[in-house]
């Protein structure tokens, strides 16, 4: 029963700082924040574990193909390993070594493929996005639990804390960040299936 539950304040006293007019506000907004607090939290757990799971893909991807972008230093040392032979046979048959056709030198002419300069671009951007999106989701997680944080004081006190927290929380467009959160781990996994057509089609 309303009644029962917040007592009628004594007359003049209807703002005091123990009023029922703020225990009211404090049990009704705290309902409010708990309802809206566990649907942010949920959703953020959602898209820190998907966001986690996915950079640990794209970094596998990464990893192999960020090395067609430097010279193949295993090609370079086949090269000498032959280089030497033909030296030693040429030793064995009493030709000078000066004598030998020299060898391309690999790592002068290497430039990296068109084709692997756009797929590790496509997927670095892909993994900088999905990190973005992990440290903003953390960012958040941990001003909500800043937030449902209960002040200690009067009723008064602890209604003048929470609206202002509350407030902070528009001002500072929180709602709007997390609900952009899953857009931009959207544009990630995009970002990286077509750096995937790519690697797929250049094979």
């Amino acid at each position: 029963d309303y009644e029962q539950k917040y007592p009628s304040d004594e007359r003049y006293k209807e703002m005091s700082e123990k009023s029922r007019v703020w225990k009211t506000y404090m049990d009704e907004s705290t309902k409010f924040d708990l309802d809206m607090v566990e649907n942010w939290r949920d959703g953020l757990d959602m898209l820190l574990v998907f966001a986690a799971l996915f950079s640990a893909v794209v970094t596998t991807f990464v990893v192999q193909t960020c090395q067609s972008l430097h010279v193949d230093y295993a090609q370079i040392t086949a090269s000498l390993v032959l280089r030497l032979i033909d030296v030693q046979v040429a030793i064995a048959q009493g030709t000078p070594a000066d004598k030998l056709p020299k060898n391309p030198d690999p790592s002068a002419s290497f430039t990296a493929k068109s084709f692997d300069l756009w797929i590790n671009g496509l997927w670095f951007t892909s993994l900088v996005l999905s990190l973005t999106t992990t440290l903003i989701a953390v960012l958040t997680k941990q001003w909500i639990n800043e937030y449902m944080i209960l002040p200690s004081g009067t009723p008064r006190d602890r209604s003048r804390v929470r609206h202002f927290r509350f407030i902070g929380l528009e001002r500072w467009h929180v709602p709007l960040i997390i609900g952009l959160l899953p857009a931009l781990m959207h544009v990630s996994l995009g970002v990286f299936l077509a750096g995937l057509i790519i690697f797929v089609w250049s094979l």
